[in-house]
Formats: structure tokens, sequence, C-alpha cells
């Protein structure tokens, strides 16, 4: 595939998403995700200050924007969603594609935008949920960073951090690949105005902010091996909206509590992580993100809670860096594991159908591990040019 038609592909990918917007009915686009529930809230007054919400802030307040906007029209406001999540997809893709031009030959590279274009047009989780802003955020900010734009990185790490925490795992590749004024200086901006957003908060509403900020530790285990070790079969779900006006449901326990509590799980898989980190020789675009998907890999193994949509943080980074066979079929097995646990089997009540999808996302995220670090390996024995001059060459 020529340089012309990669750079089309977000255009194709509009054009497939808005006929299968046009195609399909208003209960089939939003079926298995939660706009119901993100209209709600958007109703309820504006999160962090009227009401506690379970997310980050920005968000909640896009959403409340968005409600505003439409009045009390749920349709508008779920058709303005789509189409939002739709145009943000066709950022990620356009994203994809610049970091798939800097570390892939032109060769393999048409396989992978074509994989990655096909799943994000079929695949509900990137409309029915938000998660693709976070993954835009993230995105984002490593084509800044292989572009030396420090500034810039810290700026999207932190809107991505304000959208889901979940951007922020970028950092440890941050402090291995760049020299230490620069990482510190990311790190700064990124965590710097998150916080300064949180403080705001805080300073206007502190019983609402501070019941946000309680309620992910409220949530117990959910959808992962810890999850079946307590004896939970629920989704990471919280209580009915009404609950949101009262800042005491927030640290409302749900489901079992754990039998071994993350701090003390935490421990093997940060002595684990910082072996690895010690032992990395990031020297190029792709070993940096080779460590980004060994560091998502440890994190989401030592997680209390899965969500399904998360896949969405992985699809880049595994179609960016795995040898383009492994890559494929990781990136299938990963799907089609987590459709069977959402929606196929938890929407219907199948929730023994666990013991099936959550050791086998579990031994996929082991292999992705393993994948990610013969890749470090293999990159670090490639090129003697010191790390930071090639990224800042790059």
């Amino acid at each position: 595939m020529n340089d012309r038609l990669l750079k089309s592909l977000p255009f194709f990918f509009l054009i497939a998403r808005f006929t299968l917007i046009l195609t399909l009915s208003l209960d089939g686009l939003r079926d298995y995700g939660d706009f119901i529930h993100f209209y709600r809230l958007a109703g309820m007054g504006w999160p962090f200050i009227d009401i506690w919400v379970e997310f980050p802030p920005v968000f909640p307040f896009l959403s409340a924007f968005l409600h505003n906007l439409t009045g009390d029209r749920q349709h508008a406001y779920e058709y303005l969603l789509v189409i939002l999540f739709t145009l943000i997809d066709a950022a990620n893709i356009a994203l994809f594609v610049r970091l798939l031009r800097r570390v892939n030959p032109p060769g393999e590279a048409g396989m992978r935008a074509l994989m990655y274009t096909a799943l994000l047009i079929g695949v509900g989780y990137s409309w029915w949920f938000f998660d693709s802003l976070a993954v835009f955020f993230m995105l984002l900010a490593l084509v800044w960073l292989f572009e030396g734009s420090n500034t810039k990185t810290g700026i999207a790490l932190a809107l991505g951090a304000l959208t889901k925490l979940f951007p922020l795992l970028v950092l440890p590749a941050i402090w291995k690949a760049r020299p230490l004024k620069q990482a510190i200086r990311i790190t700064l901006i990124a965590v710097g105005l998150t916080a300064l957003v949180y403080v705001g908060l805080y300073a206007a509403s502190p019983e609402m902010t501070g019941a946000s900020l309680r309620s992910q530790a409220s949530k117990g285990s959910w959808e992962t091996v810890w999850a079946l070790i307590d004896g939970n079969f629920n989704t990471g779900n919280f209580g009915p909206e009404a609950e949101r006006t009262d800042p005491q449901y927030a640290a409302l326990l749900r489901g079992n509590p754990a039998r071994l509590p993350s701090w003390l799980t935490l421990i093997p898989f940060a002595v684990l992580g910082g072996w690895f980190w010690w032992k990395a020789r990031l020297k190029n675009d792709r070993s940096v993100l080779a460590f980004l998907g060994l560091t998502w890999s440890l994190f989401l193994l030592w997680s209390p809670g899965w969500s399904p949509q998360w896949v969405l943080y992985l699809l880049p980074i595994i179609l960016l860096v795995l040898p383009q066979r492994e890559a494929l079929l990781l990136s299938l097995a990963l799907v089609l594991i987590n459709l069977l646990e959402w929606p196929l089997l938890l929407s219907r009540g199948y929730n023994w159908g666990l013991w099936l999808t959550i050791p086998g996302r579990a031994l996929l995220l082991v292999l992705l591990a393993v994948d990610c670090w013969k890749v470090i390996r293999r990159e670090s024995d490639r090129t003697s040019i010191p790390n930071h001059e090639l990224l800042e060459m790059n």
C-alpha cells in the first residue's frame, strides 16, 4: 500500500462508519454500551460539582455540555456521541499511520493499517464507551514524544490522564528513553496539570470531588483473575445513578472484599517491572513502543479490574510493535475473547463464562509481555546509536 492510500484510510473509515450508523437503528448503536448511563448522569448536574462520578473530568464535562446542547432529546445526544467518537477514531487511525510509518517497513505498513482500521469500524467498543478519546491522547503523546516536543507530550498525557489515567503508563518508557531533564519536564507537566485541575475541582466542591476520587477504590475486583479468587462475577459498574447525589455511596464496596489486597499483589509486579526497566535498552521508537506494551501487560495482569473496551489501548501497540503475523493473530484473539465476554456472555447473564474468558485473556497478556520483551532485546542488538540521540534524530 503506497503512502497516499495510507493517508486516505481515515477518510475511508469515516465512509464505512457513517454507513454503519445510517443502517443501524439507535437501539442497535447504543444497545451494549453506556450511552443511557452517560445521558442520565449528564442530566443530573455538573460532574464533580453537583454529583460524584467514577470517571476523570474530561468526558463527564463534555457529556454534560452535549446534554445541555441537545436539551432533553436523548436521541440527539446519543447521535452526537456516536459522531464524536467516529471522528476521534478517524483521528486515531491518522495518528496510528503516522506512528506506523516510523517503526515498520513500507511493505508491512499496509496490512497493519488495514487491520487497525477494520477493527475500529466493526468493534463496538470504539463507540459504546469513551475510551477512544483516551487512546487519542495516548497516541498523540507518542507522536509528539518521537518528534521531540516535550511540552506537547506532557500536555497530551495530562489530557489523557484527565480522560482516563491510563495514558500515564507511557511515563516509564519516557524515563527510560529520554534524558533525565526531559523526562522530569514531561512528568511535571503531565502530573502537574492533572493535579491542578483536580485541585481546582476540589476547591469548587470538596465533597463531590473527594467522593469522585474515592469511588474507584470501592469497585473491588471485576473480570480478572483476582475477581475469580475473590468470588466476584460482576462487571465494573456502580449502582443506580440516583446514588451520585450522595457522596457516601462512593465509598460503598461493590462485590466481595479482596482476599489478596492490591498493594500486596503490586509488590511482585513492581519488582518485575523494575527489573525490566533496569535491563531494557530502548534504542529506537519501536523499542519504546514495545516497552509501553510490556508496561501495559504487567499493569493489566496486576489490575484488580478489567473492562472489555480496554482492548482499544492494546490494539495500536500490538499492531505497531509485534511481527506482522503475531500482531494480527494476537489482535484478533484479544478482540474475540472480549466480545465473547461482553456482550455475548455477560449481557445474557452467563457469568460462568468468566471462568473461560479471564484465564484466556490473562494468557494472552502474558504472551504480549513476552513478545514485547523479545522485540526490545532484538531492537537493542540492531543498533549502537545512543537512545536519546536516535529519538532526537527521529
